[in-house]
């Protein structure tokens, strides 16, 4: 696999990484398990936004000395656009955890404990997995095609679906795990096993856990493959990929109270992903250039969310008048 990744980049990415976590998920987790207020998940959110962009500058001053500017520019601006898609659609991930924790009722003290390993779990599972389907790429070109294939499915799927919050409890999988794990019938606390009569039970906080790691799996199937639209170089494909997650926790907080504000949002994530799996089939015929991918993509949530400013103005005024 052929990346501009090198011992030095690669050591840096991971002290970086490393002390991400440990102030994300260490000092954080000494306050207690109470949960964060928008004002700080707004702050912790520009900390991660400003980090990931202080990282790509980092990354191209290394490049331009290392590799000149062409290169560097070039690859610091598929980083950028990896990162925007993963964090765009990492949105629609965080609309599922809220919906998952309505559903089983998970207090707001709670849901932070489940997202720090829920966060955990992703940097581990997105790892293997970027690594797997970089090496897949590299052995076999034609899974691009597929890849495109897929993730245009995706996004015309994902703008008819339509919500199921009221069915999560009866869906196989669901009850495939209830019936084969010894469960309590409420949350114990912020346990995830607990004893009863020395009988180990997992909780429902083990399910809501559970749930939430299969839910990042299920969003990396489409934006990991999104991402290597842009590059396939493992090592951009994985900072900007781990950059997006880390911020999610603080991301969850700051949408959580506004989520039903956003329900245009699918729409341009699901035109997204049919520009990009478009690109992918079409790449041997005309190749887009990265500065226009990340002008299509930056231009759809713009206007996304000014058609989803308008729509809400208008329903509030419908309300006031009501």
């Amino acid at each position: 696999m052929n990346s501009v990744g090198t011992p030095l980049l690669w050591g840096g990415f991971a002290v970086v990484v490393v002390i991400m976590l440990a102030i994300d998920l260490l000092l954080q987790g000494r306050k207690g398990s109470h949960t964060m207020s928008m004002k700080q998940a707004a702050v912790w959110s520009l900390v991660w936004v400003s980090l990931s962009l202080l990282f790509n500058a980092a990354f191209w001053w290394y490049l331009t000395g290392t590799s000149g500017r062409e290169v560097a520019d070039t690859q610091a601006l598929a980083f950028l656009t990896g990162y925007l898609i993963e964090k765009a659609l990492a949105v629609d991930n965080v609309f599922v955890w809220l919906m998952l924790f309505s559903y089983f009722a998970v207090p707001a003290a709670l849901q932070r404990r489940v997202l720090v390993y829920g966060v955990l779990g992703a940097i581990v599972l997105r790892t293997v997995m970027i690594f797997a389907g970089s090496w897949l790429i590299s052995q076999f070109e034609w899974l691009l095609y597929v890849f495109g294939a897929f993730l245009l499915f995706t996004g015309i799927k994902m703008a008819l679906a339509k919500e199921d919050e009221g069915g999560i409890g009866d869906k196989p999988l669901v009850r495939w795990i209830r019936n084969h794990l010894r469960m309590t019938d409420k949350i114990e606390g912020e346990h995830f096993f607990i004893r009863k009569n020395g009988i180990l039970f997992a909780t429902p906080l083990l399910l809501v856990l559970i749930l939430v790691e299969l839910s990042d799996v299920i969003f990396a199937v489409d934006s990991i493959p999104a991402i290597f639209a842009v590059t396939t170089d493992p090592f951009i494909v994985l900072t900007s990929n781990l950059f997006a997650i880390l911020g999610l926790r603080a991301m969850y907080f700051l949408l959580a109270g506004v989520a039903e504000r956003f329900s245009m949002l699918k729409y341009g994530l699901s035109i997204i992903l049919v520009f990009i799996g478009v690109k992918m089939m079409i790449v041997d015929f005309y190749h887009i250039p990265i500065a226009i991918s990340l002008g299509v993509v930056g231009g759809i949530l713009a206007l996304t969310l000014i058609i989803n400013a308008i729509v809400n103005y208008r329903n509030d005024q419908k309300n006031l008048a009501k």
